[in-house]
């Protein structure tokens, strides 16, 4: 059995071919393509149209190069951005990148209408002004044309699905990184969208990771070369939900990291915590799949190097992530440390840094090599911090950490983790949110019982490796 899972991550999407046989899954790499975003007068967009284009592409790739079945296909992405539609179905207005500049300041303007206290008791989600809610605030505050004119709001999964199948619904996963999504009653917030002036009745219908959405459109059927109908699932839509999904782990105490741009740390609960401790931390409540709640810390991961790699070639030096991970691993470690969360703003990521080391009387690494592992040092160092945190907010022991993603192909990363946190890492897969967004879909099929059995299937099928604190 063939799946596809389309999975779009903020700074390159590609298309993941799975094969479920004998109780293992395969996957294999079919296209991968840049997601660029784009810088106008207006402000900063996602290249959407292009992002669809390329996941056309790869259906085609499928149905007319390899001539390859497919018993279902899945999109996940990054969180909280939107799209809106108007009632031809169009858009209005194309999505905004989250680190657009319009969200800034925009957390102090919303709770002063409603209190952080308030936001939180209603949706259990962390303070930042990335979020959707003060996006879509924003949105109103700068009286945005495309606001009255919308009559859907689809976040960025729920878009290209609805594009592949005419169908618009809110995958609840997506829905819950929104800070509009109550985790409690596992509805809209709507008391929260009154109380700031912002019209529910554009939001859709929440449905289950798993659910069959439709087949795919027939123009686009055909287009791709798919003689027979192809089923679309709303898999877990937001990448950390299908990540986590992925986690080859059981029993309870253990936590994960899904390491990429963003480092997602928290751990798999029955229900949400969101007393004042949870808030003041700034954790947040995430749905996941089988209706479990992601409690976790967003942390600014691996950006602040893919920051540091574009700066320097835009200064004629190029380096791999192998390279600056081995100029990491030859430095001695660092003396200095950063709040990684501190920089949110792209652009001049080591100058933003030797600014910030000045700025707390640190003597800064002036050379790759040492801001490398500054980084990956700060990067641990905050984990550890998290994972103490997380501990303390659940009341029970953690053990071991999983890290999966693109960043636990990071050795030195990882044992750094297995080190400050004074706890075991596990690291892989690395594949872990297309193994995830299949499994989720095979779920959905009838094919794969549940959260257990799809965990057993990618301890099976992909390969661990363990650090042990030094």
């Amino acid at each position: 059995m063939n799946w596809l899972a389309i999975d779009l991550g903020a700074e390159s999407g590609r298309a993941m071919l799975g094969s479920l046989v004998k109780g293992k899954l395969a996957l294999e790499e079919l296209h991968r393509f840049p997601n660029t975003p784009v810088r106008l007068p207006t402000g900063l967009y996602w290249d959407t149209l292009r992002l669809f284009h390329e996941i056309r592409h790869s259906l085609t790739i499928c149905g007319r190069q390899r001539k390859l079945p497919l018993e279902g296909i899945g999109v996940d992405t990054w969180g909280v951005d939107f799209a809106l539609l108007g009632a031809d179905g169009a858009l209005v207005d194309n999505p905004r990148h989250y680190r657009d500049p319009r969200n800034h300041g925009m957390l102090d303007r919303l709770t002063a209408v409603v209190t952080r206290q308030e936001i939180f008791r209603q949706t259990g989600i962390q303070f930042l002004d990335l979020n959707s809610l003060c996006q879509w605030y924003a949105m109103k505050q700068a009286g945005a044309p495309a606001l009255s004119c919308a009559t859907t709001l689809l976040f960025m999964p729920d878009l290209f699905a609805y594009w592949l199948t005419g169908v618009a619904r809110a995958e609840r996963t997506i829905a819950s990184t929104s800070q509009f999504y109550n985790p409690v009653s596992k509805t809209w917030s709507r008391p929260l969208l009154d109380a700031l002036g912002l019209r529910a009745a554009i939001l859709p219908e929440i449905v289950e990771p798993g659910t069959v959405l439709g087949p795919l459109l027939d123009e686009v059927r055909e287009s791709a070369g798919f003689a027979l109908p192809v089923t679309v699932f709303a898999t877990a839509g937001h990448d950390t939900a299908s990540a986590v999904a992925a986690v080859p782990a059981d029993g309870a105490d253990w936590c994960y990291i899904s390491s990429g741009t963003w480092s997602l740390l928290g751990a798999e609960i029955a229900g949400p915590v969101l007393g004042p401790e949870a808030m003041e931390s700034n954790f947040t409540n995430e749905v996941g799949a089988g209706g479990r709640i992601r409690f976790l810390k967003n942390i600014a991961g691996l950006w602040l190097l893919q920051e540091c790699r574009r700066a320097w070639l835009l200064e004629g030096r190029e380096y791999s992530y192998d390279e600056l991970a081995a100029l990491a691993a030859a430095a001695p470690p660092s003396r200095a440390r950063i709040d990684p969360n501190a920089f949110t703003s792209p652009g001049a990521m080591p100058s933003q840094i030797a600014r910030y080391c000045r700025n707390t009387g640190q003597d800064c690494p002036s050379d790759p090599a040492g801001l490398c592992r500054l980084i990956l040092d700060s990067l641990a160092a905050s984990y550890a911090e998290h994972i103490d945190r997380l501990e303390s907010l659940l009341g029970r022991p953690i053990r071991s950490v999983h890290i999966v993603g693109g960043g636990s192909r990071n050795r030195l990363l990882n044992q750094l983790t297995a080190d400050f946190s004074r706890r075991t890492v596990i690291a892989g897969p690395t594949e872990a949110t297309a193994a995830g967004n299949i499994l989720v879909q095979a779920i959905g099929a009838g094919h794969v019982s549940g959260l257990a059995e799809a965990r057993a299937i990618v301890s099976r099928s992909f390969p661990l490796e363990s650090f042990s604190p030094r």
